[in-house]
C-alpha cells in the first residue's frame, strides 16, 4: 500500500495543491492553504455494476411533511420538513440558530416525532440549561453530546429517530481522516455521510454551519451542492427581529422569508411583519417614506429613512444600510438630473428601519422620496405608499404583483398609493391608486 502523501487544501474553496501557496489560484484567498493528508493513493476497489431502471417502473412514495410548529419556518421550508432531506442552516454567531432548532425540536417531539439533537460544541448540561429556558420537557427529544461521526451514525441506527439535528458540522470529526475538525476535507466527508444516512434511513437531518467574515458558509462551496436545502438566518443582534430565507430548496420556493422576534423565552413568529416594522414610525418626520417589497408571495411594508446634510469636506459622503449601495448612488444621480434635486454638496444617509435588507427595484421611488423629503425639510404624505422602479430617464417603471402590494397597503390603513403610469387601469378596493410617469411628478404627490 502506498504511503499517504501530503497536500495543501484551501479552506475557502477546497482547491488542492502539492505545495504551499500564499494565495489560492481558484478563489484568490490569501493564506488559506492548510496542510492535510491526502490519504491512501492506491486504487479503490471496483464498484459493483449498477443496473438502470426505467423511469416508468420507479415506485414513488409521497410522504407527508413534518410541521415544525413554526409557521414562519414552515413557510420558508415549503410546508415543513421532508423525510430523507438534508437541511443546512447558516448564520452569524449568536444570531439564534441553536434557539430556533431547539424550539423546532421541541415542537416536533411534542407532536409525536422522535428527535435526536447532537451537540458537538456544548456539553449535555449546557444544552439542558437552554432547553429549560425554552420549556423543553418531552421524552421524545434525545440528546447526544458527541463529535465523532461514527458514534453519531451508530446512535441514529440504534434509536431510529425521524429528525436529527447536528450542531454544528464544523465540530464533527470522521476518524478515518487525519485533517483537523472544521477543515474542508472533514466538513465535506461528514456532510456526505450524513446525506447518505438521510437517504438510506429516510431521516430528516438538519445541520448547522458557521459563516465566514464575508457572510458565506464556511467550508467548500460543494457543501451547498450536497444538501437539499440551504437556509440563512440573518439579522442584527442589536435588533429584535430575525429573518430566515432559503437560497436553495429542492422541495419549495427560494423566494419566501420568515420573520421572528427574539425574546427572553426564545423566538416568536411575526405573522404580520409589515405592522411590526412600521410600529415605531414617526409619520410627520421629514426623510421617512413607506415602500412595499415582495418577499416571495408575501408583501412587506417597510420604512425607508434618509438624512441629507450639507457636506463638511469636499467629497460628499454616501452611506446606506439595508439597500443596495450602487443602486442608491444611481437614484441620487437621477434625482439631481431629472428632478432638479441638488445633492452634489450634501451627505446622504439611507437606511431601512428594523434591520431589514431589501434589494428590490420596486423600492426606488420610496428611496427617492425619502431623500427629497429630507433635503426639502418637508415630510412625505403619511397616508401614501410609494411603489415603482425608477429608470435612468427619470421614468417610473412597472413592478410585478402590484395589486397584492396595494392590498397590503390598504389593509394597514394607507389611503393613497403612487404607482407607475402603466397601472392606470388597475383598481384596488380601499385605496386610491395615483398613476404617474415621471419621478418629478411622483415627488409632487408624495411631498405636498
Amino acid at each position: 500500500m502506498t504511503k499517504a502523501r501530503l497536500q495543501y487544501v484551501c479552506q475557502a474553496c477546497g482547491y488542492a495543491s502539492p505545495k504551499w501557496l500564499g494565495r489560492c489560484p481558484a478563489c484568490e484567498a490569501w493564506n488559506s492553504l492548510v496542510e492535510e493528508a491526502a490519504g491512501d493513493v492506491s486504487s479503490p476497489p471496483p464498484a459493483p455494476p449498477a443496473v438502470p431502471v426505467a423511469m416508468t417502473e420507479v415506485v414513488s412514495t409521497s410522504q407527508p411533511r413534518m410541521a415544525t410548529g413554526s409557521a414562519e419556518l414552515d413557510r420558508v421550508l415549503g410546508g415543513g420538513l421532508v423525510p430523507g432531506s438534508l437541511v443546512l442552516i447558516g448564520g452569524d454567531p449568536g444570531i439564534g440558530k441553536t434557539t430556533l432548532l431547539t424550539q423546532a425540536c421541541r415542537n416536533l417531539a411534542e407532536a409525536g416525532h422522535l428527535v435526536l439533537y447532537v451537540s458537538g460544541e456544548e456539553s449535555a448540561a449546557q444544552v439542558k440549561l437552554r432547553a429549560d429556558r425554552l420549556g423543553v420537557a418531552t421524552p421524545n427529544l434525545l440528546l447526544l453530546a458527541e463529535a465523532n461521526l461514527e458514534a453519531i451514525l451508530g446512535a441514529c441506527k440504534q434509536e431510529h429517530p425521524q429528525v436529527v439535528v447536528v450542531d454544528s458540522i464544523q465540530t464533527v470529526v470522521k476518524p478515518g481522516l487525519s485533517s483537523a475538525p472544521g477543515s474542508v476535507g472533514q466538513v465535506r466527508e461528514c456532510t456526505a455521510d450524513l446525506m447518505r444516512m438521510a437517504k438510506d434511513q429516510t431521516i430528516c437531518v438538519l445541520i448547522v454551519g458557521h459563516v465566514t467574515k464575508e457572510g458565506q458558509l464556511a467550508g467548500p462551496r460543494v457543501l451547498e451542492h450536497i444538501v437539499d436545502t440551504v437556509l440563512y438566518f440573518e439579522g442584527d443582534r442589536h435588533h429584535a427581529y430575525r429573518i430566515i430565507r432559503a437560497t436553495k430548496n429542492r422541495f419549495g420556493s427560494t423566494n419566501e422569508i420568515g420573520v421572528f422576534e427574539m425574546r427572553e423565552t426564545g423566538l416568536r413568529d411575526v405573522l404580520n411583519p409589515s405592522a411590526a416594522f412600521l410600529s415605531e414610525r414617526a409619520a410627520e418626520a421629514p426623510g421617512s417614506a413607506v415602500v412595499c417589497a415582495m418577499e416571495g408571495t408575501r408583501p412587506l411594508l417597510v420604512e425607508v429613512q434618509a438624512l441629507v446634510t450639507p457636506t463638511v469636506f469636499g467629497m460628499p459622503r454616501r452611506t446606506v444600510a439595508g439597500v443596495d449601495y450602487n443602486r442608491t448612488v444611481v437614484l441620487l444621480a437621477v434625482l439631481e438630473k431629472r428632478a432638479g434635486t441638488a445633492l452634489a454638496s450634501h451627505d446622504v444617509y439611507v437606511s431601512v428601519a428594523g434591520g431589514v435588507n431589501v434589494d428590490e427595484p420596486a423600492i426606488d421611488l420610496g428611496v427617492a422620496a425619502a431623500v427629497a423629503s429630507s433635503l426639502r425639510g418637508r415630510p412625505v404624505d403619511p397616508t401614501a405608499v410609494a411603489i415603482g422602479e425608477i429608470g435612468l430617464g427619470g421614468e417610473l417603471r412597472m413592478v410585478p404583483q402590484l395589486e397584492k402590494r396595494a392590498l397590503e397597503a390598504a389593509r394597514l390603513g394607507f389611503r393613497r398609493c403612487i404607482v407607475p403610469a402603466q397601472a392606470a387601469e388597475l383598481q384596488v378596493a380601499g385605496i386610491e391608486l395615483i398613476p404617474v410617469s415621471q419621478v418629478a411628478s411622483a415627488l409632487q404627490h408624495l411631498i405636498p
